[in-house]
């Protein structure tokens, strides 16, 4: 067995394995800073975090009720000319 090798190999796997956690710790403080503004965000719109799925349903509630009153509110004339 060569030894040297052997230390070598480990020396490069070491410090190969330090880099990778090094660049995750550097993602993850990232990704933490970017969930902090998107909260911070979403109170200054006047949504808590937990509340935020409950807030996407009722838009896309509004967003349908608006779809269908602009269809019902045009005129049906126009539709029927195509």
């Amino acid at each position: 067995m060569d030894y040297e090798k052997e230390l070598s190999d480990l020396r490069n796997n070491l410090e190969r394995a330090k880099s990778l956690k090094y660049r995750a710790e550097a993602r993850l403080e990232q990704l933490n800073n970017q969930r902090e503004e998107l909260i911070k965000e979403l109170r200054e719109l006047g949504v808590e975090p937990e509340d935020l799925e409950d807030e996407i349903k009722k838009l896309t509630r509004e967003i349908d009720e608006l779809f269908k009153e602009a269809n019902r509110l045009l005129p049906k004339d126009i539709l029927e000319k195509k």
